[in-house]
């Protein structure tokens, strides 16, 4: 009996044992479950969030059209490397903040495959794609130069687009180049084709240039296959901008036009179909080429224009802004030299001023070597230090002659005589017969 009970007691004290053991291992296991969980919460808090990319993106402010300060590139300087590292320089360390680069050139041709059966491409041109997407990476606003209707190669490929002579040849002006014709629909298919392809390829805006009727050569002789007069003419280009708009504003592209100095005070359409008025009406900006060396002595009574910048392009602009929205005007100055006279940085500022003098914060310079004034413009730190000149010192400026009695006096306007037959001359503002290649652009 006593050894039943002594193997009872040896039994129950093994079992409390055990009970105890196994308690003792589930405390431990829940405390090493805690731990875990307390690990796992403390790698989830110190791990760092790495966003996509291992270096930090600089913010990129975006260029508003309104702002825009811009240089004019051709093609092959856009896509040179012998121009990057001036423009580069220029981009980097100026105000600009605007690119306008040919799409297609003075001559019809272009640079971008795959339009109107490529009839008008020229591998001879470069392709500015990668400068393209370069400068937008960048930031900065870019347009798309077309020169619409002055072209010579379209016109020779496809006959029936283009401004004939009486006896259905081909009409030349006095330098040999082609029209199209604007009143033809195929005309304006094409220009509006390569625009579109522009606008794809990632150009923020379409500006065209030569929007206008031959203005160098017998134009008495053009024949357009409609009855053309100064109305129809004006006609036929607000019938371009209004179908331009129709297609690009679509993609939200904006537009823009060159225009003649002159159509900002003046409002016959001076034989080449350009109304500002009817024209602003379709474009989100007007670009008036108020270069001071494209009028002549005596215009808006000044005795040199070349000579005085401010004076010339303020008058120019006060003349515009009675007519369109200040808004829609941004200029083309001049950043050459023509006529003897020199233009460096403080012909460059004064026609700045200028337009700030006139509450038109864009504008843009024109240089046919593309070759720009640094000088003249102001470093990115300064861009926003512009201020209006003083009421006094404007005054001053414009020889104490008020706007509307300055637009008033009109350079005397004398007859030019063709290289050939004098019998055909026709009398032309001087804006219409300077078409010095190397110097200007229109």
């Amino acid at each position: 009996m006593k050894k039943f009970l002594l193997l009872l007691i040896m039994v129950s004290i093994t079992l409390f044992l055990s009970v105890l053991s196994f308690a003792e291992n589930v405390e431990n296991i829940e405390e090493v479950e805690v731990i875990v969980e307390q690990n796992t919460e403390q790698d989830e808090v110190n791990v760092p969030i790495v966003p996509s990319g291992e270096e930090k993106i600089e913010q990129i402010e975006i260029v508003m059209p309104s702002q825009a300060r811009g240089i004019h590139l051709t093609t092959r300087a856009a896509a040179s490397s012998y121009h990057k590292e001036r423009i580069d320089d220029l981009l980097d360390n100026t105000e600009l903040n605007t690119i306008v680069i040919d799409v297609k050139e003075i001559d019809g041709e272009i640079s971008i495959k795959n339009v109107a059966k490529n009839l008008a491409y020229s591998p001879k041109l470069p392709s500015i794609e990668k400068f393209l997407k370069e400068v937008k990476n960048r930031g900065f606003y870019t347009i798309a130069r077309i020169v619409v209707f002055r072209d010579n190669v379209m016109p020779r490929k496809r006959p029936e687009l283009a401004v004939k002579n009486p006896d259905g040849t081909l009409w030349q002006d006095f330098k040999g180049n082609t029209w199209l014709n604007p009143y033809k629909q195929g005309t304006i298919d094409y220009i509006l084709e390569l625009s579109e392809k522009s606008a794809a390829m990632g150009f923020d805006e379409i500006q065209f240039d030569y929007i206008r009727f031959p203005s160098d050569g017998r134009t008495k002789e053009c024949r357009y296959g409609v009855n053309h007069s100064s109305v129809t003419a004006s006609a036929a280009i607000v019938n371009f901008l209004k179908q331009a708009k129709e297609r690009l504003s679509v993609s939200g592209i904006k537009t823009s036009i060159d225009v003649f100095g002159l159509t900002t005070t003046d409002t016959s359409g001076m034989g080449i179909g350009q109304r500002l008025v009817e024209m602003a009406k379709y474009v989100d900006y007007v670009s008036p080429m108020i270069y001071p060396s494209h009028y002549n002595n005596g215009e808006y009574g000044i005795e040199n224009p070349n000579k005085e910048p401010y004076r010339t392009v303020y008058i120019a602009l006060q003349g515009a802004k009675k007519r369109i929205p200040a808004e829609k005007l941004r200029p083309w100055l001049q950043d050459f030299s023509l006529k003897g006279v020199k233009y460096g940085p403080k012909e460059i500022n004064a026609q700045i001023q200028a337009c700030y003098d006139c509450d038109v914060k864009t504008w843009l310079l024109w240089n046919a070597a593309c070759r720009y004034t640094k000088d003249g413009l102001k470093t990115k730190e300064e861009q926003d230090t512009y201020k209006k000149t003083s009421e006094e010192k404007i005054n001053e400026l414009l020889k104490h002659k008020t706007v509307d009695e300055s637009i008033l006096k009109r350079a005397p306007i004398k007859p030019k005589t063709p290289p050939t037959d004098k019998n055909t001359a026709e009398v032309k503002h001087p804006q219409l017969k300077n078409n010095n290649k190397t110097a200007i652009k229109k």
